[in-house]
């Protein structure tokens, strides 16, 4: 019997031991040297991809093999596979799968689209200009899809509807063209997706997706809004673009194999631009594979938009800081959807809703979260932290924090409770984010939500009521940078001014899956046509249709002109010259926050002069970098040797914004702040896409601790395409170690102003 029991105990051991041997392995994205390909395969790369992966396992399958965003496949490997895979032959890299997460009708009248019709195309080229989004997927009934007025699809368009659970060639049409996804990479690491939960197809069962590709290309719509909010007639920023969506997001998130899949599908397909509301950290652009797709398609003439992300306010937090990436933060409209805290003390205080249903229309009592749960985190309101005799029938005041904001109202709820005032804490300050709530609820800022505590804490009976105003537009100041927008420096890259650029990111009205509810939550039963939701997932879509609407109009302008065109005529200052405000601190806002400003797109079509980057500028830039023969290689797909003989700075990128990294002495031993000021030069070049004309240049330093000279001062082109060169020579006094100061360059012709931020960093 003993023996027994002993073989059984080992069989049981074995099997756990190659379970977890089964359960080591990885997913891994093999970047090879094309160069470097045997001649017994001839052009049969794939062959040669298959042979290699052969050679390390024998039972290792491709998930993919890539043809234009890199040279390489995707598998599955063991840490050991993955180790000698790499030391092989024609090997550039082997890099472990990462999971990136999502960024989660007023914008065209905000950006002044409405007043400047004629500059819209109605036919022709901006007929032609198709607009890629990886993302969760698309609703393809939703009328932002409507394709009335649409010509043929474009001929040079290379895609396909793909067919798949609820998803039929049929669901696409002449505004959207092609759908497809990709899920090899999600189910090598999760398992089989849960089709009882979500479709394996190109249907859209989160939101998100239909968000943003109609955000940046949606058709015309009248009468679009969410439950009377925000009523009006919605439309993308390139109404009259091509759509195209591959879903690469599913409910456990985003694997950059199948982003890197979906991104050499695009390429192939034709797309112009190619919108990503994604993100997962920073690293270097050799280990970023979202970075290495995007080069390939910038190569192939694709801009490539993507968002900031949404670690702010804090510093350092930027995903996508490529300098051959359009990296858009996020700033907030003009209209708000007030909801009023009414106090039994007779004070009321302003916050935002959009809650459809009846106010509870008498005080009620009063309750802080925190004070109506056995755990240390009751005033967040998590799910189950709740005494329901403690809520029953009263407001409860909750902070925000860790979980959806709309589903501690979902909690309250759950708990008995009659309505909810969700309060910021210092991490968000006074931002207002509206959200479709299951409960009569209100969010209000950091600074209101202290003086409802105040009165929370010291009243012996509070009470409290919640009314709705429905939509307020002409809200000033606006825009303002959103306590979310991530911020600089770049940590990459510190040459490289990130983010690119800010625009409409808060309370967005756009087009909704009808799989979800509007709170993203499985209680909501409710269904609609559009949603009201923010994020730099909503920002980055608005950047992508209005480069889609410059290609449009100019369509023999790169990806590195188009987003000159966007950056130079962002403005960082209001109509009453005031300073573009930090929602988060109340102060102004400085280029950490908004790179170059807020976009400004019926100036950027017509924006005089653009600092154009071609594809080798890039390369000599990555040279600057110190980055090896092999990392290079990895990122430009064919062998790239860096000249040893040549001198390579990463300040002669031709970039449209000027990041001066300067090294600070001050801490040094002996050395003060009155020693010898340190001067760096930049040369830019700048290429004349308007009329013939002189411009001449304004400088603003940003105290008398930095000079900027610029020669020539003046510039004069008699002919389109034109160059010209200057340089600007930045004299700074040593300053303490971490020390940022912010100017400006600007060129005018007295039309056109061409403008450049400027930050000087001692380091």
């Amino acid at each position: 019997m003993e023996a027994i029991i002993q073989f059984w105990v080992m069989g049981f051991l074995l099997l756990c031991l190659l379970g977890l041997s089964v359960a080591e392995k990885k997913t891994y994205i093999v970047h090879m040297a094309r160069s470097e390909m045997p001649e017994v395969f001839a052009d049969d790369h794939v062959g040669w991809y298959g042979s290699s992966l052969k050679s390390v396992s024998d039972t290792a399958e491709m998930l993919y093999a890539y043809n234009y965003a890199v040279h390489g496949f995707a598998t599955r490997l063991t840490e050991e596979e993955a180790r000698a895979m790499e030391s092989m032959p024609g090997i550039l890299s082997v890099l472990p799968e990462v999971r990136y997460e999502l960024h989660t009708t007023r914008t065209p009248l905000f950006l002044g689209l409405d007043q400047n019709a004629a500059m819209l195309p109605e036919s022709g080229s901006g007929n032609d200009v198709v607009v890629g989004v990886l993302d969760t997927g698309v609703w393809p009934e939703s009328p932002s899809y409507d394709d009335t007025g649409l010509g043929p699809v474009p001929a040079s368009w290379k895609g396909e509807c793909e067919i798949g659970t609820n998803f039929s060639k049929a669901n696409c049409n002449r505004k959207l063209i092609g759908a497809r996804y990709f899920a090899k990479g999600y189910e090598a690491t999760l398992g089989p997706i849960d089709e009882t939960k979500e479709e394996k197809s190109p249907r859209d069962g989160d939101g998100h997706g239909t968000h943003t590709s109609s955000t940046a290309a949606g058709s015309v719509v009248s009468s679009a809004n969410l439950f009377g909010y925000a009523a009006g007639t919605a439309r993308g920023m390139a109404p009259r673009a091509r759509v195209a969506t591959y879903k690469v997001c599913w409910a456990g998130g985003c694997f950059s194999s199948d982003i890197l899949a979906a991104i050499d599908k695009a390429i192939e397909d034709n797309v112009n631009v190619l919108s990503m509301s994604l993100g997962g950290g920073s690293s270097d652009f050799y280990r970023d594979n979202v970075a290495i797709g995007a080069f390939a398609a910038m190569e192939k003439g694709i801009l490539v938009s993507c968002s900031a992300g949404n670690g702010g306010p804090s510093s350092y937090t930027l995903s996508n800081v490529a300098p051959w990436i359009t990296t858009v933060g996020a700033g907030t409209l003009d209209r708000d959807f007030p909801a009023y805290v009414s106090l039994g003390n007779g004070k009321n205080y302003s916050g935002v809703s959009l809650y459809k249903g009846e106010s509870p229309g008498k005080l009620l009592e009063f309750v802080y979260a925190g004070n109506a749960s056995n755990v240390s985190s009751g005033n967040l309101c998590m799910t189950g932290t709740l005494i329901p005799e403690k809520v029953k029938d009263k407001i409860v005041l909750c902070d925000r924090g860790v979980s959806p904001r709309v589903q501690k109202g979902a909690v309250v709820k759950a708990a008995g409770g009659a309505g909810m005032v969700l309060a910021n804490t210092a991490a968000n300050g006074d931002e207002l984010l509206a959200d479709a709530h299951l409960i009569p609820a209100t969010a209000v800022g950091e600074t209101v939500g202290q003086e409802i505590k105040n009165y929370l804490f010291t009243d012996p009976n509070p009470t409290a009521t919640i009314f709705f105003e429905g939509t307020k537009v002409g809200i000033q100041p606006s825009p303002v940078v959103a306590a979310f927008s991530s911020r600089g420096p770049n940590s990459i890259a510190p040459s490289v001014l990130k983010p690119d650029l800010i625009a409409p990111g808060v309370n967005i009205l756009a087009a909704w899956s009808r799989k979800v509810g509007p709170a993203g939550l499985s209680v909501d039963g409710r269904r609609v046509d559009f949603n009201i939701i923010s994020g730099t997932s909503m920002s980055c879509p608005h950047v992508s249709g209005l480069a889609a609407l410059i290609k449009s109009t100019h369509p023999n302008w790169s990806p590195a002109a188009i987003r000159s065109a966007l950056m130079t005529t962002a403005y960082t200052v209001y109509k009453n010259g005031e300073p573009i405000q930090d929602i988060s601190t109340r102060k102004p806002a400085t280029p950490f926050d908004y790179g170059s400003g807020h976009v400004d797109p019926v100036s950027a079509l017509n924006p005089g002069l653009v600092y154009d980057i071609a594809p080798e500028d890039y390369l000599n830039f990555l040279c600057a970098l110190n980055y090896t023969a092999l990392q290079i290689t990895s990122i430009a797909r064919k062998n790239i040797t860096c000249d040893k003989t040549k001198s390579y700075s990463v300040n002669d990128l031709n970039y449209p914004s000027f990041a001066v990294a300067l090294e600070s002495p001050v801490s040094r031993p002996g050395v003060s702040e009155g020693s010898s000021p340190i001067v760096v030069k930049y040369t830019r070049t700048l290429t004349n896409v308007g009329p013939p004309g002189t411009y001449k240049v304004s400088t603003t330093s940003p105290s008398t601790a930095v000079k900027i000279a610029v020669e020539p001062s003046s510039l004069t082109f008699n002919d389109s395409d034109e160059k010209q060169s200057f340089t600007v020579a930045f004299t700074a006094s040593p300053m303490p170690s971490n020390t940022y100061q912010f100017g400006r360059i600007e060129w005018s012709d007295g039309k056109h102003v061409v403008g450049s931020p400027v930050v000087i960093t001692w380091s």
